[in-house]
């Protein structure tokens, strides 16, 4: 990138001008990592100072059953499958109850979407779920699972949501999205929820009072002018609604053969190689520069990687998400290295160990508790980025 655009894009940004689609392309097609992050770290500090947020929550899916075969989806499995299954509800609520103990405030539940289940099972589970859990804020259901359950029940996606709302959701999940653009989204997906109906839905959810998350699948068969497109339209959607909370990346990963049955479900991994983390920080950082109108950008450390995951800190992200301890759609597909768990006093370490202050959130990114950053009387302690 020469001189002169490098100065144009830092006016931009300095003074709070929107970039266009081209200037996405451009920062995309820069080399200079530093630069991107430090600019982008600019508006992370500007937008959130030196907090980053987390959350103690759990994943709980209830079936791993979907009519779908995406072609990067390990996590799918068809009816009759040796490892495919599918919760009793009071199974689901026992789980939950089991996390009781954990100071928990988010359960994130996300499912496959089953073939045979009625309809009436889904916001049952959340009357149940929410009875054993009061306290514990469900997010729950990606656009996609609301599209099918129009399928299966009749009902629109409005008296869905409200049937929904009444037994206890606070917001949809942010999955579904992926790459949005047809050119990519045609090899990618096998389901029916495309931009129109993810958006048509979120939509919804916004204008009923719910906030949600919005995603983008990353590192696969996409070049970068797609995951510019991708953002511009959330951020069109944004401008309309407010409704987005937080913006997650989410790092496409590869399937490392599952040991229970050999098989690699993963279509898409012969000719593709999973980003790097250059690649990943990169991502994060024009994502932030591009998405001027929500306030959060989110590092999903089960698929980056803790030590990646620390450095999206310093290049537009100021979220760590939470505690998790079981993801199944991301470890069911790799052996990344990544724990199961990481504990409240984990994130506390992580993020102070990246030179930040952590504040504990609830879903509606509330604070719970702010905490302690660094010790600055460390000389080895580490420090933000400087702006």
């Amino acid at each position: 990138m020469d001189v002169g655009l490098k100065r144009e894009l830092e006016e931009k940004v300095r003074s709070g001008e929107r970039l266009t689609r081209e200037d996405g392309i451009a920062l995309y097609e820069s080399d200079d990592l530093a630069w991107l992050g430090g600019l982008a770290h600019e508006v992370r500090t500007r937008l959130n100072g030196d907090v980053v947020h987390f959350n103690v929550n759990r994943h709980l899916n209830m079936t791993n059953v979907c009519t779908a075969s995406c072609a990067y989806c390990s996590f799918q499995r068809k009816p009759g499958e040796k490892d495919a299954y599918t919760m009793r509800i009071e199974e689901a609520v026992k789980l939950a109850e089991e996390m009781r103990s954990e100071n928990l405030t988010e359960l994130h539940i996300v499912n496959g979407l089953h073939p045979n289940l009625p309809w009436r099972y889904y916001p049952r589970s959340l009357r149940e779920l929410k009875a054993a859990l009061p306290n514990v804020s469900l997010k729950a259901f990606t656009a996609t699972e609301i599209h099918h359950f129009e399928t299966i029940s009749g009902l629109s996606a409005s008296e869905i949501l409200d049937e929904l709302i009444d037994a206890g959701l606070e917001s949809l999940t942010g999955g579904g999205a992926e790459i949005f653009d047809w050119e990519v989204r045609q090899h990618i997906v096998d389901h029916r929820t495309h931009w129109e109906d993810w958006s048509r839905i979120h939509r919804l959810a916004h204008e009923k009072g719910l906030k949600t998350p919005c995603t983008m699948l990353y590192g696969h068969i996409e070049e970068p002018r797609h995951r510019v497109d991708h953002v511009l339209r959330l951020r069109e959607l944004q401008d309309e609604t407010g409704g987005f909370q937080v913006f997650i990346p989410l790092r496409y990963q590869h399937d490392f053969v599952d040991m229970k049955d050999g098989k690699v479900r993963n279509r898409l991994q012969a000719r593709t190689q999973m980003a790097t983390g250059a690649e990943a920080l990169k991502t994060f950082a024009v994502s932030r520069l591009l998405f001027d109108n929500v306030p959060h950008v989110k590092v999903f450390w089960v698929m980056h990687g803790v030590q990646t995951a620390q450095l999206a800190l310093q290049h537009g992200a100021d979220d760590m998400d939470g505690s998790v301890v079981e993801y199944k759609i991301t470890h069911d597909a790799d052996n990344f290295g990544t724990p199961n768990k990481l504990t409240r006093e984990d994130l506390l370490d992580l993020i102070r160990d990246a030179g930040f202050r952590p504040v504990e959130r609830n879903t509606r990114y509330e604070v719970i508790r702010e905490y302690e950053g660094p010790d600055p009387a460390r000389r080895e302690s580490p420090q933000p980025m400087r702006v």
